[in-house]
């Protein structure tokens, strides 16, 4: 990218106009910087995704390997660099340990190919809401990490009403005893932390990426059971 357009793109996520006096490249650089050291810190993953969508709405084959290279060299600085956050299609999400984001990939994979759509963009939005900026919604989250795991339960059992916890009490043979009662409680603390929220009462965000998990590993579970079911 040219420094103006690069100018053009930080002044725009920033709302600001950009100084007309700086028109040489070296001064438009400096310019550039100097609004990236000044903003607030969410804003420069802000201005990334904004530099990325430019680059990958563009037409040009250039423009389409540019954008491959720059997702790919930010997520190199973020991992040697320790930050929690990775560029994915355009968006900047949070970025767990290993084990988490391997759970959360697997089970969008499998959701999408059993065709679960719902389930699907509920776990999406949970990502989304650990990702938000400058604070995680840490209650959406678990909200919509439990509505994933009970679309998948109703579609296990060929319910589309009754909640997760009914589910576990009418269909015994969902899940393994006793991790059915393990998933019962945590349905339930979810519930508690997700959906009746008290006052002076908020998850820690490692509670909130622990219910994620729970639910990403028992929707891929449940799903895959279901397919076998169905095959046999």
């Amino acid at each position: 990218m040219s420094p103006d357009r690069i100018r053009a793109i930080v002044c725009d996520v920033l709302r600001i106009p950009p100084d007309r006096n700086n028109w040489s490249e070296d001064n438009v650089n400096y310019e550039v910087e100097s609004h990236l050291s000044h903003c607030a810190w969410y804003r420069v993953y802000d201005i990334a995704e904004a530099l990325y969508d430019s680059l990958a709405q563009s037409t040009s084959e250039a423009s389409q390997a540019a954008a491959h290279d720059f997702e790919q060299e930010m997520n190199e600085f973020f991992h040697e660099e320790g930050i929690g956050w990775k560029l994915v299609d355009g968006k900047i999400v949070s970025r767990g340990d290993e084990e988490f984001e391997t759970q959360t990939t697997m089970a969008a994979e499998v959701l999408a190919e059993a065709g679960y759509h719902t389930a699907m963009q509920e776990l999406h939005q949970a990502i989304t809401d650990l990702s938000r900026r400058p604070e995680p919604d840490l209650t959406g989250a678990i909200q919509h990490s439990m509505a994933a795991m009970e679309c998948v339960a109703r579609e296990f059992c060929g319910q589309p009403q009754p909640t997760f916890g009914k589910l576990v009490e009418r269909y015994p043979n969902m899940l393994p005893r006793p991790l059915d009662e393990g998933v019962e409680k945590a349905w339930g603390y979810a519930s508690e932390m997700g959906r009746h929220v008290r006052e002076g009462r908020v998850p820690e965000r490692e509670e909130a990426e622990l219910v994620v998990g729970i639910a990403a590993t028992i929707s891929t579970y449940l799903t895959r059971k279901k397919a076998r079911q169905q095959r046999s």
